[in-house]
């Protein structure tokens, strides 16, 4: 809110004659089936932040209480901690998912999307998220004192669609937490999907070709977002391509916002060299 986007809403003329982008949590390496595949980001799910919150009379703790905000409050977190959304297939899945079919020589008929992803290894950690509309509880909050049952509980809970679903999420949402529970929109964002085609995407997977001939290159929708919503509005469209070569094994999503989030040297410095050639050849 503070950097992209308000460069983009108060400073506009920077980015004049600028029509694609490069951003980050694309074009890192990921093994599975003997082979090593780069995931080249071409599109970002939707991004909406809620908050729940119940409410109830003020009471003893040790009081016969059924209308108890915390209850009312924990049920709707687990609804929807607990809800399975069901899959929905974009363009850009389809694509990875066939190709991942193709890799591991199975038939993407007979083979699930989750069966297909699962089998990507240390990648299916971000990949899963890619085929449905995923509802994490992040923060609880309520209440003070051990012996008295609060007037209001809140929660707060990340919300990540398929670009366009907003509006249909927030309805069903709605309905699985009930009436008794308010849902609050904190903040959103949109979703983007950009095909897997054009000179720059071209001129990327044929540098990440030249520098790992034995590689390919897959498309894939982020669960996250990058800076490219924002640049969106400006009408650019942009990529996930921070190239990095990646040792099998190593889950390098499942670093992401820990505590020992890192990268090893040999792939930053296989990265420089993909973005040198990127920006002196493009």
């Amino acid at each position: 809110m503070l950097g992209s986007h308000w460069l983009v809403d108060h400073h506009p003329e920077l980015f004049a004659g600028a029509t694609e982008a490069v951003s980050e949590v694309g074009g890192y390496s990921v093994t599975f089936g003997g082979q090593r595949s780069y995931l080249l980001q071409t599109g970002e799910k939707a991004l909406v932040w809620i908050k729940l919150t119940a409410r109830s009379p003020s009471a003893h703790g040790s009081r016969l209480i059924s209308d108890n905000s915390v209850t009312k409050l924990a049920e709707a977190v687990v609804v929807l901690g607990r809800r399975n959304w069901p899959i929905r297939l974009t363009r850009t899945t389809e694509t990875l998912l066939a190709e991942v079919a193709r890799i591991l020589d199975v038939d993407p008929v007979r083979t699930g999307a989750d069966e297909l992803l699962l089998a990507t290894g240390t990648a299916s950690g971000f990949l899963l998220s890619t085929l449905r509309t995923t509802t994490n509880p992040t923060v609880l909050s309520g209440g003070y004192k051990h012996n008295v049952i609060p007037e209001e509980a809140s929660a707060l809970i990340d919300i990540r669609c398929l670009p366009g679903a907003e509006e249909e999420t927030l309805r069903e949402v709605r309905e699985l937490v009930g009436p008794e529970v308010e849902v609050e929109v904190v903040y959103t964002d949109i979703g983007l999907e950009t095909g897997f085609e054009g000179p720059l995407v071209e001129t990327m997977v044929g540098l990440l070709g030249r520098h790992d001939p034995e590689a390919s290159v897959l498309p894939y929708l982020m669960s996250g977002g990058t800076d490219n919503k924002a640049l969106s509005k400006l009408g650019i469209t942009g990529y996930g391509f921070a190239p990095l070569r990646l040792p099998d094994g190593l889950d390098f999503p499942g670093m992401f916002h820990g505590v020992d989030e890192r990268v090893p040297l040999a792939a930053l410095d296989f990265g420089q060299r993909v973005l040198t050639d990127l920006l002196l050849e493009y």
